[in-house]
């Protein structure tokens, strides 16, 4: 679930909220990295940071965070 208030505020989306996604498949994070970060800022590249496979962290042109993984199977 997702809310918003409709209560005026000062703040706006941070990297303390991501959406998270598993990929099946190189193909697959590469494909979502490229579309994602387009217009929008690498919070942490594409790499094998050991935690998994593959990992990256974005946030899109809406400045919504996302961190893709790929895991170790």
């Amino acid at each position: 679930m997702c809310i918003d208030s409709n209560v005026k505020h000062e703040f706006t989306f941070t990297p303390s909220f991501s959406i998270y996604i598993t990929c099946d498949s190189e193909e697959e994070i590469n494909a979502l990295y490229e579309k994602l970060v387009l217009n929008g800022q690498a919070l942490m590249p594409l790499d094998n940071y050991g935690f998994s496979k593959k990992f990256g962290w974005i946030n899109d042109q809406f400045g919504v965070s996302w961190q893709l993984n790929l895991p170790i199977v």
